[in-house]
């Protein structure tokens, strides 16, 4: 077989494309079976010590990462772009103390809404298991998207178009 641009194109995207079936069957294995599919009502306090509620009426993104997570660190900036067109919370999970997730989001400049789940209890209840782990909920409340593993922002965006 003689390689030329037009055949080394096609291996490429041949590849690109069983990448991104394969990434998407694993996902599909990992992800967690809630008990629930409907978005919990809570308040929170955030890092910055706000209060923060999760409340129906639009989509939301619940962004479970570590800063010890070294798939979180390739994927942080999608969920900072994405953060600035959608509602999206995120919770450092066993991460260290408010101080340490601060020194992480100032160094790498993000900006998104962060609890820190210091003991894993978030974790726990929506039975995260591997890292990262995205739900995405339309604006009625209802489950309809989970994310484990790296995500783009081209993925990201257009599931969360699909539920405006």
């Amino acid at each position: 077989m003689k390689w030329n641009f037009r055949s080394i194109f096609k291996e490429i995207i041949i590849g690109a494309i069983i990448l991104f079936i394969l990434s998407n069957i694993m996902s599909y294995i990992r992800k967690p079976e809630l008990s629930s599919t409907q978005l919990p009502q809570v308040e929170i306090t955030l890092l910055d010590s706000t209060s923060y509620s999760l409340k129906k009426g639009k989509p939301i993104v619940l962004h479970f990462w570590a800063t010890w997570c070294k798939v979180c660190k390739l994927e942080v900036d999608n969920i900072e772009r994405l953060s600035k067109e959608y509602e999206v919370l995120t919770i450092a999970v066993s991460s260290g103390e408010n101080a340490k997730i601060t020194a992480y989001l100032k160094e790498r400049g993000l900006t998104f809404k962060v609890v820190n789940d210091v003991d894993g209890s978030w974790a726990k209840q929506f039975k995260v298991e591997a890292f990262p782990t995205t739900f995405m909920y339309d604006g009625t409340g209802e489950l309809k998207f989970t994310e484990v593993g790296y995500t783009t922002t081209a993925g990201l965006l257009a599931r969360m178009a699909i539920l405006k």
